[in-house]
């Protein structure tokens, strides 16, 4: 097992504790609308977003042109 591999598990599983240990519901509110949801799904998706952004950014600044 290679060290980047390691680090990524480790982070994995500090982050499934996070999101455990924070099961209670919270009412999120973005603009016209309201939702109640856990606060375990909520981070998920803050945990995903953050991911999914880091990934688009990643892919545009590897293709941009050498100067």
């Amino acid at each position: 097992m290679n060290l980047k591999f390691g680090i990524i598990i480790f982070l994995a599983a500090l982050i499934g504790l996070f999101v455990l240990q924070n099961i209670e519901q919270v009412q999120v509110s973005f603009l016209f609308w309201s939702i109640s949801m856990s606060r375990a799904i909520m981070l998920f998706f803050v945990i995903l977003t953050g991911i999914a952004i880091g990934w688009l950014l990643r892919g545009h600044f590897m293709h941009r042109p050498q100067q």
